[in-house]
């Protein structure tokens, strides 16, 4: 994905049913989770970091996180 800001990848972050967190790449086959943010950021640049060359690999991560609320009718 190129953008104005030059090779970007997008993580679309939302939490485990179990605990923590889980990143799923847009557009690529990339998973990661992680018991907390600060391990999940560093998740998330290994796992970049192992699917992509050094040439290849995205300059930016944008972690977009969404967060599901179910109300009663």
């Amino acid at each position: 994905m190129d953008t104005e800001m030059g090779n970007e990848i997008i993580f679309v972050v939302a939490e485990s049913a179990e605990s923590g967190f889980e990143a799923r790449a847009l557009g690529h086959s990339i998973y990661t989770e992680a018991d907390s943010l600060e391990e999940l950021r560093t998740t998330v640049r290994d796992a970049v970091s192992c699917h992509f060359d050094e040439a290849g690999r995205p300059g930016i991560i944008r972690l977009h996180f969404v967060r599901e609320e179910v109300l009663a009718a």
